[in-house]
């Protein structure tokens, strides 16, 4: 039995993927499925980058607007979701275009997930540690409650090596350590994945970071935050974690100035931007555009569609 295609597009934040995600769908006869951690939450728009319903083209989009930000989401949720709407556009005749840069989410459905390949962050890390000498061991252990109760049931106050990582592996993914298990289970693939890898130079993409962020701003970024907080939000939910959001709380908050928490939103983006060019870096299956190769956008799409025609998962 033939295997179902399915397109992967994926790569750092700002380098292009949800216009060239939704090119291919125009041309491929295509629905989107969104690979984005933060886009599954409603009510936060501007910080997550959505797509306008102008935008969108017409393209139906799944798996953004699906949770309510106050709840917790799973890598495994995300799967089950996920491979849920894959189904639902094949059994239409149509090709699922999987877009977004959340690793884990993208390779919850191509590959068994191992948490101990996510990369540390020795800042996130210090930062914990120094929280645990401040407040002591218990006051760290609520901190991994509010964010991952499963992982905090199974790890000990006083392990506070452990009790760090799980925090580091959730600020560094937005996933909770304790998704491991559940994602760790072989399985085999009924479809047939062909992933492609949108990038920049580095220079060029940090002044694209730079500038997502003064559009967000001007679009009413602070003004959206507000109002996630005056609904009654807690600045400590998995949703106000992303970046964007935990910044601008922090400025609201006055914690920080506005111009601290601009500066740091966009220094924040652009390490991110550099963990995800690092994290899909490392799957040698991804084919990769380098926007700046091309003279134009309308080139990149076409190469795109020659190669997402031309080519499988296993060349």
């Amino acid at each position: 039995m033939e295997k179902q295609k399915l397109i992967l597009i994926v790569g750092p934040t700002a380098s292009g993927k949800t216009a060239a995600s939704i090119e291919l769908a125009l041309r491929l006869n295509g629905e989107i499925v969104s690979a984005d951690s933060m886009a599954i939450y409603r009510g936060m728009d501007i910080g997550t980058a959505k797509p306008s319903i102008e935008e969108r083209c017409g393209i139906p989009h799944h798996m953004i607007n699906c949770v309510d930000p106050n709840q917790p989401y799973s890598v495994s949720e995300y799967q089950q979701d996920a491979q849920r709407c894959m189904r639902d556009i094949w059994s239409r005749n149509k090709l699922p275009i999987i877009c977004g840069g959340t690793g884990l989410y993208v390779n919850s459905l191509i590959f068994p997930l191992d948490f101990s390949t996510v990369q540390g962050n020795e800042i996130i890390r210090r930062k914990w540690e120094a929280f645990a000498a401040q407040h002591g061991n218990l006051v760290l252990h609520d901190e991994l409650r509010k964010v991952d109760p499963k992982a905090a049931e199974q790890i000990h106050p006083n392990n506070v090596r452990r009790v760090v990582r799980a925090l580091e592996i959730f600020e560094c993914t937005g996933i909770p350590k304790s998704d491991q298990a559940s994602m760790a289970q072989p399985f085999e693939l009924h479809y047939e994945p062909i992933l492609m890898g949108i990038t920049l130079p580095r220079e060029q993409l940090y002044r694209r970071c730079d500038l997502r962020v003064e559009q967000m701003l001007s679009s009413g970024l602070e003004e959206e935050v507000c109002t996630l907080l005056s609904a009654g939000l807690s600045p400590k939910a998995q949703s106000m974690q992303g970046i964007g959001y935990k910044e601008i709380a922090a400025e609201l908050s006055g914690e920080l100035s506005r111009s601290e928490a601009i500066d740091l939103l966009k220094k924040n983006t652009r390490h991110l931007a550099k963990r995800q060019l690092t994290w899909f870096r490392a799957n040698d299956k991804i084919h990769w555009f380098d926007v700046s190769g091309y003279e134009s956008f309308t080139d990149l799409y076409q190469e795109m569609m020659r190669y997402s025609l031309g080519n499988s998962a296993h060349p």
